[in-house]
């Protein structure tokens, strides 16, 4: 099974648009400026929703790269 690495860099927005489209591993930082990740290394099962928000993010800050 392939494995996929998740991170936000510091272009976010905080949009919160990685949230609405993913809550299962985006939330924003305590201070609210900034997404994060709630589990870095995905599985496949994980991947589409991932993507998903990766895709809608307006700033491209969200990269998915295969482990």
């Amino acid at each position: 099974m392939t494995k996929y690495k998740v991170h936000v860099t510091d272009d976010c927005i905080a949009c919160n648009a990685c949230v609405s489209a993913c809550e299962e591993n985006f939330e924003m930082n305590d201070d609210n400026t900034k997404a994060k990740v709630k589990k870095s290394v995905i599985s496949d099962k994980e991947l589409a929703k991932n993507q998903e928000a990766k895709e809608i993010c307006p700033v491209e800050a969200i990269k998915i790269e295969e482990s």
